[in-house]
């Protein structure tokens, strides 16, 4: 006896199945193959999760505006910064950029945690004496 069902366009058959179970484990790693070559083949290129995630998509750029803020913004930044003393600047940055309490910049800036939170104070003091 021949069994023949259409899966995903294609013809599957089973000649001389001995149960009808035997003939559904056969189809369902047939639909198991069937993904597996659509995963690697798709749109006849490889399988590329960067693919999948960007399809569709325009890279970003950002646009002339956006940089001239942008470096405006850095260039007030590294003047107010400028403006500071050498152990400020450190420990600021250390705080700002690293995101560390205030107890691990003085273990390594080798201070206390109370000077530490004096000199980052005094900065953003500054800042804001910058901007007003």
């Amino acid at each position: 006896m021949g069994i023949t069902t259409k899966k995903h366009r294609r013809n599957l058959s089973y000649d001389d199945a001995i149960t009808l179970d035997e003939f559904w484990v056969i189809a369902k790693q047939f639909d198991r193959s069937l993904y597996r070559e659509w995963k690697d083949h798709w749109d006849e290129r490889g399988y590329d999760e960067y693919i999948v995630v960007t399809e569709g998509r325009l890279p970003y750029c950002e646009s002339p505006e956006q940089y001239v803020c942008r470096m405006e913004t850095r260039r007030e930044i590294l003047t107010v910064l400028a403006l500071c003393t050498e152990k400020q600047r450190e420990r600021f940055l250390l705080h700002a950029l690293y995101d560390l309490s205030y107890g691990e910049v003085g273990k390594i800036c080798g201070c206390s945690k109370s000077s530490v939170q004096a000199s980052i104070d005094a900065v953003r003091k500054i800042f804001q004496k910058f901007w007003k």
